[in-house]
C-alpha cells in the first residue's frame, strides 16, 4: 500500500499510538502515513490536554508523514458525523490507499457485513428501530438491536466498545461515498474507557485521569518521552466558558444544536437554573438515552455555535484539507495533495482565497475554537501556522 490514514484525536499520543502506527508500516507495508486529526476540542466534547499543533508534532516524531486537521464540526459530533466527516476528508483527498483504525473485536468482512445492514434503512429496519427507541435506549443502540433483528445476526460483540462502533461508521461512511479506499481494522489492547493506568500501553482516558489528579510522573512510562516533556500540566477548565454560554442560550438557541432533540433545551435549561457546576449538570440532565458524552457534545457545540444545519451544510460541500504538520523528509506530500485534491489544501493564509461559502464557515469555526482555546489555555497560536519537522 503506498499511503494510508488513520483518523485520531492523540489526546495526548501514548504508546498504544505509536504501536498503530508501526503496524501500518510494517504489516500492512504503508509506503506513507497520513493522519486525519481533531483540534482543539474533541469528540467528547472536551478540551483537548495539548493543543493541535504540539499534538500533530507528535504524530510526526512518531512516524507519521502528515497530519491534516479534522474540522471542528466533526471532531465534535457524534461518532457518526464525526466518521462521515473524516472519511469524507480522506475520500477528497484523492490519494489515500487504505483507512487503517484500532478496534476491540471483529474482522474487515465482519464490518462491511454490518455496515452494509446498517445503511440499507428497510421499512422492517425502521419499523423495529422505532420500537427500540421507544424502549428508552440510545439512537446508536437502538439502530444496533434494528438490524440485529432484521437481519436475524447478532453483532452484539462487535458493537460493545466505542472503538468498534467508530470503525462500523468509518465503514459505513467510506460504503456510502463509493469510495475505493479499503479499510484494515487492527485489534487493540485495553479498553478505551479504563480509568485505571496500566504498565505502558494504556487508555488515553486513564492518562489524561492521571494528569488531571496531579499525577504526571506516573505516565512516564505510558508515552514517548517527547510528548511527556510538552506535557506540563491539565488544561484550564473551560467549564465557566461553557456555563456562560449555556446561560446566554435561549431554548431555540439550543434546539439549533445538532443531538439536542425531543425537548432536551427544555430540560437543559431548567436544570442549569439550580446547578452551576458543569460536571454536576451533565450528571443531571443525562439519562439511558442521553448519555454524558452526547450531552457534553451539545454543550461544547453550543459554545461553538456549531448548529445542526452547518453540520449537514459542511457533509455535503466541499470543504478544505488544512495541514497541520509534515514529516521534512515527507514534504514532497504536499505537491502530491495539491495535485491530487479535489478540495483546496490549506498551508498558509492566502490560500483562504480558494475555499467556497460552506467551506469559509466551517474554517471560522475552526478559528473560534482555536480562539477560545488559546483564552483556556494562555497560549498563543497561529492558525495559518504549518510545521515541518
Amino acid at each position: 500500500m503506498k499511503i494510508c490514514a488513520i483518523i485520531a484525536e492523540y489526546n495526548p499520543f501514548h504508546l498504544g499510538h505509536l504501536k498503530h502506527l508501526e503496524y501500518v508500516k510494517r504489516q500492512l507495508n504503508a509506503e506513507r502515513i497520513v493522519v486525519i486529526m481533531s483540534g482543539n476540542f474533541t469528540q467528547r466534547g472536551e478540551t483537548a490536554i495539548l493543543n493541535k499543533f504540539k499534538r500533530a508534532k507528535h504524530a510526526i516524531k512518531a512516524g507519521a508523514d502528515m497530519v491534516i486537521e479534522l474540522p471542528t464540526v466533526f471532531a465534535t459530533a457524534n461518532a457518526e458525523i464525526f466518521a462521515k466527516g473524516a472519511c469524507k476528508i480522506i475520500n477528497d483527498l484523492g490519494f489515500i490507499d487504505g483507512l487503517c483504525f484500532g478496534v476491540e473485536s471483529g474482522d474487515k468482512e465482519s464490518y462491511i457485513s454490518l455496515a452494509k445492514l446498517l445503511n440499507d434503512e428497510s421499512k422492517e429496519f425502521k419499523k423495529a428501530l422505532k420500537t427500540a427507541l421507544d424502549s428508552g435506549v440510545s439512537l446508536a443502540k437502538a439502530k444496533y438491536q434494528a438490524v440485529m433483528e432484521v437481519s436475524g445476526k447478532d453483532y452484539s460483540k462487535l458493537v460493545n466498545s466505542p472503538n468498534n462502533v467508530l470503525g462500523i461508521e468509518y465503514t459505513k461512511a467510506l460504503l456510502s461515498l463509493k469510495s475505493n479506499i479499503e479499510i484494515y481494522p487492527m485489534l487493540r489492547l485495553g479498553d478505551h474507557n479504563d480509568t485505571t493506568l496500566k504498565n505502558k500501553i494504556t487508555s488515553a482516558t486513564s492518562i489524561r485521569l492521571a494528569i488531571k489528579n496531579g499525577k504526571k510522573r506516573k505516565i512516564k512510562r505510558n508515552v514517548p518521552k517527547f510528548v511527556y516533556k510538552d506535557i506540563k500540566r491539565y488544561p484550564q477548565s473551560a467549564n465557566t466558558l461553557m456555563l456562560g454560554a449555556l446561560t446566554t442560550a435561549t431554548e431555540q438557541d439550543l434546539k439549533k444544536i445538532a443531538d439536542c432533540t425531543e425537548g432536551l433545551e427544555n430540560r437543559i435549561k431548567a436544570l442549569l437554573k439550580d446547578n452551576k457546576d458543569l460536571d454536576a449538570l451533565v450528571e443531571k440532565i443525562s439519562t439511558k438515552r442521553y448519555p454524558q458524552t452526547r450531552i457534553r457534545r451539545i454543550i461544547t457545540s453550543n459554545l461553538l455555535r456549531i448548529e445542526e444545519s452547518l453540520v449537514k451544510e459542511c457533509l455535503k460541500e466541499q470543504l478544505y484539507a488544512k495541514v497541520l504538520a509534515v514529516n521534512s523528509n515527507a514534504r514532497h506530500l504536499i505537491s502530491d495533495l495539491k495535485k491530487n485534491s479535489s478540495i483546496p489544501v490549506l498551508t498558509r493564509k492566502s490560500d483562504l482565497e480558494n475555499l467556497k461559502k460552506t467551506a469559509n464557515k466551517c474554517f471560522e469555526k475552526d478559528v473560534l475554537a482555536s480562539e477560545l482555546y488559546s483564552l483556556i489555555t494562555s497560549e498563543k497560536q497561529n492558525e495559518f501556522f504549518m510545521d515541518l519537522i
